[in-house]
């Protein structure tokens, strides 16, 4: 998954916008004002730290060790930094559907951590 690729998926979902709350290099997608991802898109490897459901998170980090890993500086029990691209191991890396998955299932955790009438004017045309 390139930078772009990232950049583009991250806002093709309702209500997502970019910020630099940290500072030029470290975007931040948010939904409603929450954080859904965070990356520093000119960084090799190219990494993002997503929202992740605790059993699941356990889960990938072992399937994908090396890959995705605790969210580095995040709530390691709710984040996850995983490598998105760039990135050479054993394993190779991480097929651009996955990266794809875990950026929605972020969002899709957000979202549902909204308050209900927030919730329903993300699903406003």
């Amino acid at each position: 998954m390139t930078p772009g690729d990232l950049r583009a998926l991250c806002l093709s979902f309702n209500g997502a916008v970019e910020d630099f709350p940290f500072n030029p290099e470290t975007s931040v997608f948010k939904v409603r004002g929450k954080m859904f991802a965070l990356t520093n898109l000119d960084a090799r490897p190219l990494k993002v730290n997503l929202k992740c459901d605790p059993e699941d998170a356990l889960r990938l980090r072992t399937e994908y060790a090396g890959l995705i890993l605790p969210g580095w500086h995040m709530n390691k029990r709710h984040w996850n930094t995983v490598v998105a691209g760039g990135a050479d191991n054993a394993d190779g890396f991480l097929p651009d559907t996955l990266v794809r998955e875990l950026v929605e299932d972020s969002y899709d955790l957000v979202v549902a951590g909204l308050p209900r009438a927030e919730r329903l004017r993300l699903d406003r045309p």
